[in-house]
């Protein structure tokens, strides 16, 4: 099948970067989202995510003429689906943002059409969701449109360079619409392109993401044991790994983000009685902010009245995006332990974030501070000279959480250094 025109909804942290490096190709796409901020700044040249490469290339596919952004479904010969699918308050996927884009498209299907969904979600999802919403069009599934499921498999600063490179699961209603959906993306995908069902491309993305939630979770229990017994878990990791059959992960502050925190929990609704590990290794994630909490308050013995200069709120390193952050968990947690704490994040400075005190500069955060918490191993933090930043705090602790610097170093420096599992 031939695409010369595409429209993609939802133009955050997937859509935006889909719809720029398909109007980069020459396709004609019309970028939609609901949130008229990101439209109005879209509009203006100027992308709302930090990501290599590109806010230069969003710049040039508007220039172009090639990318349009609207508050509008628009007719096209394709649709990509690309919004988010968080979890409610019972752990269960919230998929209202998938059921209104879905019902968005309706008016504006033709025979003939793709329409691909992206967004991550619930084994079943495009069968028993997204299908009957469409063919409410008169249209039906797999005679007179093709529908597919094809999940993003992309890094986070390294977006535009996955999207291409990365291999691509292609999970059609039927063979027809598989085959549309690898003809669509074999304008820009240099990776292999597997074709495969609908349903077994929603596992797999799942699959994929709970398979690292899994690791890291025994990696941070590892952790726990290791402060429990006095083991310096990053020497014993290290060892352990020169095995040629074991790679264990590295321990944190926790799991966060749009993927792996989330993804496992749409297994555990859709079947819940067969992921009894798969709830465990969440179940040990989601605590080991409240580990570390205890942690600290321990080394500095309490923080009633303590205040607290907290480096990074981001879900991970060198990212601007704080969506289920497990830094920003652990800064509500020592703040309930009765810490004042002034987060920092470079990368967004004012994210806005329920219960948290973000300040705009670092000097700002190390004013008054008794204790330093890297909480983020961004670029920028791993480069900070301890000499230099003892002459801009009065602070008597170092905590490091993730392992990014180098303790004789802080020590030399006049601060008493303590981390995640660190012999003490």
């Amino acid at each position: 099948m031939k695409f010369s025109t595409l429209c993609v909804i939802g133009m955050g942290y997937i859509g935006l970067p889909y719809a720029s490096v398909f109007a980069s190709k020459g396709v004609r796409v019309t970028g939609m989202d609901t949130n008229t901020a990101i439209i109005e700044g879209l509009q203006a040249g100027k992308s709302h995510i930090v990501e290599p490469g590109l806010q230069e290339l969003v710049v040039k596919v508007l220039a172009s003429g090639h990318l349009t952004i609207s508050t509008e479904v628009v007719s096209a010969d394709a649709f990509i689906i690309a919004v988010p699918t968080p979890f409610d308050t019972d752990k269960r996927a919230d998929l209202r943002a998938v059921i209104a884009a879905s019902q968005s498209i309706v008016p504006h299907l033709r025979r003939g059409n793709l329409v691909i969904l992206e967004s991550t979600s619930p084994p079943r999802t495009t069968t028993d969701v997204v299908t009957p919403i469409l063919e409410k069009s008169g249209l039906k599934a797999g005679e007179d449109f093709l529908l597919a499921y094809s999940p993003e498999r992309v890094l986070p600063g390294r977006i535009l360079q996955e999207l291409v490179e990365n291999p691509r699961v292609i999970g059609g209603i039927d063979r027809s619409s598989a085959e549309a959906g690898r003809d669509l993306y074999q304008i820009f995908v240099q990776g292999e392109i597997i074709l495969t069902d609908a349903t077994t491309a929603e596992m797999v993305k799942l699959m994929e993401n709970t398979f690292r939630d899994i690791n890291i979770a025994i990696a941070n229990e590892f952790s726990r044991l290791a402060d429990a017994f006095n083991v310096d878990i990053w020497e014993a990791i290290s060892i352990a790994n020169l095995h040629p059959r074991v790679q264990i992960l590295r321990p944190g502050v926790g799991v966060g983000g749009h993927c792996i925190d989330v993804d496992p929990w749409f297994l555990v609704e859709a079947a819940p009685e067969r992921a009894p590990l798969i709830r465990a290794a969440r179940s040990v994630n989601d605590g080991q902010p409240a580990f570390l909490a205890e942690n600290i308050a321990r080394v500095v013995g309490g923080l009633e009245g303590k205040t607290i200069a907290f480096l990074g709120l981001a879900f991970k390193p060198n990212v601007d995006d704080v969506r289920e952050s497990p830094a920003a968990e652990l800064v509500r947690l020592l703040v309930s332990a009765g810490a004042r704490v002034l987060a920092y994040e470079p990368l967004k400075p004012a994210a806005n974030l329920q219960g948290i005190e973000q300040v705009e500069h670092l000097e700002d955060a190390l004013s008054g501070a008794h204790l330093v918490v890297l909480g983020v191993a961004h670029e920028v933090f791993k480069a900070l000279d301890p000499a230099e930043l003892r002459l801009k705090t009065k602070a008597e602790w170092v905590y490091d959480a993730v392992n990014a610097w180098d303790k004789h170093a802080w020590e030399a420096a006049g601060f008493k250094f303590h981390g995640l599992a660190r012999r003490n």
